[in-house]
């Protein structure tokens, strides 16, 4: 009995000591583990570094239609905004002249915008003359040869363009209506009220034309159809739109609607 106590006991013994002998084991493993591996942090820790930022793909453009792009010329009194896009059919380069767009030239009127139907138009040639003539818009294009000139519009505002001009000699209407040799200077008139006047001899020596199409692009209402005069060398105030009537007269001291109120009578350019 007593031997079999005693044998409990020593197997008892021998358990503890297993035990006590796989736990150090166990615990001096675990504290030679490699420490480059950190726990991974959780969502209430704070990093101490900035956080890089996550990328962001930019916004999708939205097509548009191409705008039209003004061109800003110097002025004295205010800055017209001038559209540069090109007629259609309208050239660019004329005898190797690289030409403005017909749209540089700016839109200046006294009492709006003209429309004239054609159908009812006439250029009347007035005045010292041996007889008055009234010419249709196709007698006058049709009926006369076409002068083509480069010339440059310069306006007072401060704005200029250089195109290429077609029209009718205004000496050659004259002529057909019989001049009289008392005229020293030609009136033109518009169908808004618009005049302005020019000595003969300028007309006659430098062959002024009234011009019905602009770098090959009929005139439109906007540009002084039907005839707009090309007062070559002169300032802009000169260069008459709308024309109805062209009248020979010997009042050399005639003031148009700009001279009358200030501007200078003799608009050469120097």
């Amino acid at each position: 009995m007593q031997a079999s106590k005693n044998y409990k006991i020593a197997l008892l013994a021998i358990i503890l000591v297993a035990i006590i002998t796989v736990s150090a084991f166990i615990v001096h493993n675990t504290s030679n583990l490699s420490p480059s591996i950190s726990p991974t942090p959780t969502p209430t820790q704070t990093s101490t570094q900035n956080p890089s930022p996550s990328p962001t793909l930019p916004p999708t453009a939205t097509p548009t239609s191409p705008l039209r792009t003004p061109i800003l010329f110097p002025t004295t009194n205010h800055s017209p905004q001038i559209d540069m896009t090109r007629h259609v059919g309208e050239i660019t380069q004329y005898q190797g002249v690289e030409l403005s767009p017909i749209n540089a030239v700016y839109e200046n009127t006294v009492a709006g915008l003209q429309y004239i139907n054609q159908t009812t138009y006439q250029l009347k040639i007035t005045g010292l003359v041996e007889k008055t003539l009234n010419y249709s818009y196709n007698q006058v294009i049709t009926n006369h040869p076409t002068i083509p000139k480069v010339a440059t519009i310069f306006c007072v505002e401060g704005w200029s363009a250089t195109l290429l001009w077609e029209g009718i000699s205004v000496n050659n209407l004259l002529m057909e209506a019989g001049i009289n040799p008392q005229t020293t200077v030609i009136i033109f008139h518009a169908s808004d009220g618009y005049t302005t006047a020019l000595p003969l001899d300028y007309i006659v020596q430098n062959n002024i034309i009234i011009a019905y199409r602009i770098n090959n692009v009929t005139l439109t209402a906007e540009k002084g159809w039907p005839f707009m005069l090309v007062g070559q060398n002169e300032y802009g105030y000169k260069w008459i739109k709308w024309l109805t009537e062209i009248e020979a007269s010997n009042d050399s001291d005639y003031l148009g609607y700009w001279e009358s109120r200030g501007y200078p009578n003799d608009a050469t350019i120097s």
